[in-house]
């Protein structure tokens, strides 16, 4: 049997599917107040909605560790991919102590019960380099002021699974870049979606990697069947300039592309414009200085490890777009 954190989430929804339809019994934690509406979607959509029923939800969160012994009780594998995903600066207290405390909380959980393995979801945030070349599994994390307090959070909790492996736990890390799929329309990367729709203008000169979240399902269920243990790898399909990325889903939604570059300039107003918004509404920011700063630099991350340990083919990230942008107009634009 198979524990599941952040079940109610994208990539946890994605990963219950692909082991509800092998068959696997699954127990997933969810808190009291989360919506299954992301999930129920996803199934819904490929039709799969009989499969719900066969999932135990266990009611609790990272730092109730009684919700934890119950969840992993007569489970041999645990995937953890419960975190805040934050680039608001109030958020950071928040973060340290559901990424990290609450992956230590796994980590020692796993510990205690024998786990067999133990898979982390992290992220390419975690993935530092300061010289303009592609980021590989050896690119280690490097204090800067350019990081952001989620990166730092991941990789604290990354931190966490290491230490977990120096005390005798199998364990695999994988590193998503930029996650495309249907979640909460208007959160996340989900929301470039809404975005777009809603008549976006601007573009930034940056460029980064995307994956489709249906790829990350898939590799991480192949990783945990695969006799590989103690590794991270980067799951990435390909990496793209923004200004590319907006385009394709303005085209398969038939709307005006974002055609106004953003210049330094710009850049610099648009951020302390959103925190001085933030600060009277006390509303979370569009734009921050580190979304801001990261969204001008070009990013790259190898995906040859993952290939070659899965002989693995990924999505097309043009076929994910169209295949994406469909669903958002079926699910959210006629709504």
């Amino acid at each position: 049997m198979i524990f599941l954190t952040g079940g109610t989430g994208l990539v946890g929804a994605h990963i219950l599917l692909k082991l509800t339809e092998s068959g696997q019994k699954v127990k997933a934690l969810k808190r009291k107040r989360s919506s299954l509406t992301v999930i129920k979607n996803i199934f819904s959509h490929y039709k799969k909605t009989d499969l719900l029923k066969s999932i135990e939800w266990i009611e609790g969160d990272l730092l109730d560790l009684f919700s934890l012994q119950e969840g992993i009780k007569g489970c041999n594998t645990v995937i953890h991919c419960a975190a805040i995903v934050s680039f608001n600066p109030r958020d950071f207290k928040k973060m340290m102590k559901i990424n990290v405390e609450g992956t230590a909380n796994i980590v020692n959980i796993c510990l205690e019960n024998n786990t067999d393995k133990l898979a982390y979801i992290s992220s390419i945030a975690t993935l530092n380099d300061d010289k303009n070349h592609i980021r590989t599994e050896d690119s280690f994390w490097k204090e800067s002021k350019s990081n952001s307090q989620y990166a730092k959070s991941k990789y604290l909790s990354e931190q966490e699974v290491w230490r977990g492996i120096e005390e005798g736990l199998n364990s695999i890390i994988v590193n998503p870049s930029v996650i495309l799929g249907p979640g909460d329309w208007t959160k996340g990367s989900s929301q470039m979606f809404e975005k777009v729709w809603r008549g976006l203008k601007f573009y930034s000169s940056g460029s980064t990697g995307y994956i489709d979240v249906v790829d990350v399902a898939k590799c991480v269920v192949k990783l945990l069947e695969k006799e590989i243990i103690n590794e991270r790898f980067i799951l990435n399909a390909e990496n793209i300039k923004y200004r590319d990325i907006f385009d394709s889903i303005a085209e398969n939604l038939n709307k005006p592309k974002p055609h106004i570059k953003v210049s330094p300039l710009i850049k610099e107003i648009a951020w302390r414009i959103e925190w001085l918004k933030s600060f009277i509404t006390n509303k979370s920011p569009l734009i921050t200085k580190e979304t801001a700063n990261t969204a001008m630099k070009n990013k790259s991350f190898s995906n040859q490890k993952i290939i070659k340990a899965l002989d693995y083919k990924f999505i097309p990230i043009e076929e994910s777009i169209k295949h994406y942008s469909q669903w958002f107009l079926e699910e959210f634009a006629n709504s």
